[in-house]
């Protein structure tokens, strides 16, 4: 049997790995072992990919518009985009990080 590429995998492969991930990330609240955890997955620029991201998340909510953040960053504005859309749910998971974010 062939091995599965990154394009051929099992249906709910990607969705069922992520929320093992999420439900096992939940059980714990030392923020040291999270960030060891990410750093362990992660490569450097993954990682600075994913900091770069929630950082435009909160830019996105305190007004700095799409384009200012595309440059500030070197990042394609499809990413500010779909943070932007995600942004604008109440229900977001992005809005719902925001607001406990500044209740802290």
């Amino acid at each position: 049997m062939a091995e599965n590429t990154e394009n051929q995998l099992p249906e709910n492969f990607v969705q069922d790995n992520l929320k093992e991930i999420c439900h096992l990330l939940s059980k714990n609240s030392d923020e040291e072992f999270l960030y060891s955890f990410f750093d362990n997955l992660f490569t450097p620029n993954e990682m600075a990919d994913f900091a770069k991201r929630w950082q435009l998340v909160k830019e996105l909510d305190s007004g700095v518009t799409q384009r200012e953040i595309a440059k500030k960053y070197n990042m394609s504005l499809c990413k500010i985009t779909r943070g932007s859309k995600m942004l604008k749910s109440n229900e977001s998971a992005f809005r719902k990080l925001l607001d406990l974010l500044k209740t802290e």
